[in-house]
């Protein structure tokens, strides 16, 4: 079994309300590693049919968004986990300031940020022929401004101990259909680069993980049969193989890989 050497280190996760995501499955990860863990998440609200969130689909997954982290909650009680749940809104600067000032206050330290939440519009707005103003600012409300906010206050607040892990997606060169979003992760992939030649200097490493299609909940049936083909691996990611990239990033193993960006995609969108 490796030894990620995570013990006792804290890690802040944006993005973990979702039993199924990226985030939760990540700070699960992580307190197995033995790691005090940050929740942090804001619910997003969206029409969905309850009869139909027993299985994964959009309405299940919009269930998910819109409620708290209580199901990751419970999971983390029964693992004896230290950790902190905090409601709020990292594209607000002095929310996300409160956030650091509230992990700090608990736990002394913030090691690893795993940049995790993210929004996308689910009206079929996000093209060229149909984008809006609203549609521009949120994706990047959230996805870079919030996401850089978190870097800036992790770097300002640094321990001797720097993993910074952004979530891309893999399509974000070219994501037709969904062009904002895509531009937003691409962004962030850029600022990935950028802020570890920047923060190199204090031992900190920033990398960014690209997952392809990954059951969140969203995939129902019909869509995993469409996307699978184009996997050249021939199955969905799951949020327990992006869980287990980031660990390694977020590990003393990694210590000199910085400015990375890799998909875990199993080969879709190289």
């Amino acid at each position: 079994m490796i030894n990620y050497g995570l013990k006792d280190r804290v890690a802040l996760i944006t993005g973990a309300n979702n039993p199924q995501g990226i985030g939760a499955t990540t700070a699960l990860a992580f307190a197995r590693e033995g790691a005090k863990v940050v929740l942090v998440y804001k619910k997003i609200f969206r029409p969905f049919d309850t009869s139909k969130t027993d299985q994964n689909g959009v309405d299940r997954y919009y269930q998910s968004n819109a409620g708290n982290a209580d199901v990751v909650e419970s999971k983390l009680k029964e693992m004896n986990a230290d950790y902190l749940v905090l409601e709020s809104d990292i594209s607000n600067e002095d929310a996300v300031k409160e956030i650091y000032s509230t992990v700090i206050e608990r736990f002394g330290r913030v090691d690893v940020l795993v940049n995790n939440a993210a929004v996308d519009d689910e009206n079929g707005f996000d093209t060229i022929e149909k984008i809006t103003q609203d549609v521009i600012d949120n994706a990047f409300a959230v996805n870079v401004r919030g996401s850089l906010l978190m870097m800036r206050e992790f770097v300002n607040r640094r321990s001797d101990y720097g993993r910074i892990v952004n979530i891309s997606t893999d399509a974000a060169q070219v994501f037709a259909g969904q062009i904002t979003y895509g531009a937003s992760k691409a962004t962030l992939e850029a600022l990935t680069r950028s802020i570890a030649l920047e923060v190199g200097k204090y031992g900190i490493t920033v990398n960014c993980v690209a997952p392809g299609p990954t059951q969140t909940g969203w995939i129902d049936a019909e869509l995993e049969k469409a996307v699978v083909p184009i996997i050249p691996m021939g199955k969905l990611i799951q949020p327990e193989d992006i869980a287990e990239t980031i660990l390694f990033l977020a590990s003393k193993q990694a210590r000199y890989l910085t400015g990375q960006v890799i998909k875990v995609s199993g080969g879709h969108a190289l």
